[in-house]
């Protein structure tokens, strides 16, 4: 909740700041610079010491940041206050992925993965509303404040569950390889970050998009908050059925079919234009990208040695980190060129060639 709804008060601060796209861009590019360099060894940390420390120190990091963003409402220090948000949530992000792996007997990582995940669609759908709420009625400088709270949260329940849970790491052999380089070579769990990358691209993507193309069709930020908790009730949906999915498809084609209907989606998102078109279309985006992450991280899983899962996640985190960086910057470029649409349709073009290719794989 601290990192979504961070995420969408810094593009609406920075809207209203009067920016362009193409800077609107630049600044959530910042947001995954540092863990684009860092999501390896952070996996690494991770895998040699266990998942409290990167936990504790992610969530310190995005209280700072909301911190920063609240007391200060100026584009560079939303900047970098995006650097300290996205850094933060990747820390986090990538230790407690690492610990549900290692705590999960390899027959239920899907279901485990799940359930992580319908964790994070719930904050994906209440994020953006308390904060859109907080916007219209008390001002961005509170609704930053505010998501500190569950950062702080976040940091007490972690300690608690540490204490009384402790989830042990796996530690490697030291005889054996290991070069990052390894993992890259190995084809079938390549293949696991070619399609979760481009899952996640579409993920921010939507984010990024979402609220540019609210505020240019003259959605107020409770709206675009709706647009935005209507993405988030999707992903819950679709999660809350994975268990009995995953018994009838393989996890190969259910990512190809998602790829395919969020490609529609973004096809035909410029199109709408009131809320009551968007709302929908936001939920059908939720629902085929929901699907997603839980079961590229079981195959991720399933596919890296034991001892390195921890790396492997960070990989996957560095490949999503880099398209999380380039994307809004090729993106804001092109919106402000070419307009927010062909955006739009670029993405929805990406997404259907890797639904082919997960398809083929299969």
């Amino acid at each position: 909740m601290a990192f979504t709804g961070s995420r969408f008060t810094l593009t609406l601060q920075a809207v209203a700041l009067q920016a362009s796209p193409a800077a609107i861009g630049l600044m959530m590019s910042l947001m995954m610079v540092l863990p684009m360099l860092m999501a390896v060894h952070i996996g690494r940390w991770s895998d040699r010491y266990g998942y409290a420390r990167p936990a504790a120190t992610g969530f310190a990091l995005l209280a700072a940041g909301g911190l920063l963003a609240g007391l200060m409402p100026t584009l560079p220090a939303l900047c970098v206050a995006s650097v300290l948000v996205g850094s933060g949530y990747m820390l986090a992000h990538v230790a407690v992925n690492n610990a549900i792996g290692h705590a999960s007997a390899g027959t239920g990582l899907t279901h485990a993965f799940s359930l992580l995940a319908m964790g994070f669609s719930l904050s994906g759908m209440t994020g953006p509303l308390i904060a859109g709420f907080a916007i219209d009625r008390l001002g961005h400088a509170v609704a930053f404040i505010g998501l500190v709270a569950f950062a702080l949260l976040s940091l007490a329940l972690l300690r608690g569950t540490a204490r009384r849970a402790p989830v042990a790491a796996r530690h490697a052999d030291p005889q054996a390889p290991s070069h990052v380089m390894d993992l890259l070579r190995h084809a079938p769990l390549r293949a696991v970050f070619i399609v979760s990358g481009l899952l996640s691209m579409g993920w921010d993507m939507f984010t990024f998009l979402v609220p540019l193309h609210g505020a240019r069709v003259g959605l107020s930020a409770t709206a675009i908050g709706l647009l935005m908790g209507a993405f988030g009730a999707g992903t819950f949906a679709i999660r809350l059925f994975l268990p009995a999915l995953a018994v009838r498809a393989s996890e190969w084609r259910t990512l190809s079919g998602a790829m395919f209907v969020t490609a529609a989606c973004y096809l035909a998102f410029p199109f709408a234009t009131t809320l009551p078109f968007l709302l929908p279309a936001a939920f059908a985006m939720g629902l085929s990208l929901g699907c997603g992450q839980p079961m590229a991280m079981s195959l991720l899983h399933l596919s890296a040695p034991a001892a390195r899962a921890g790396e492997a996640v960070g990989v996957r985190s560095a490949i999503t980190s880099a398209s999380q960086t380039l994307l809004p910057l090729i993106f804001g470029a092109m919106g402000s060129a070419l307009g927010v649409a062909a955006v739009f349709w670029t993405a929805a073009t990406v997404l259907a060639s890797g639904g082919a290719f997960a398809r083929r794989h299969r």
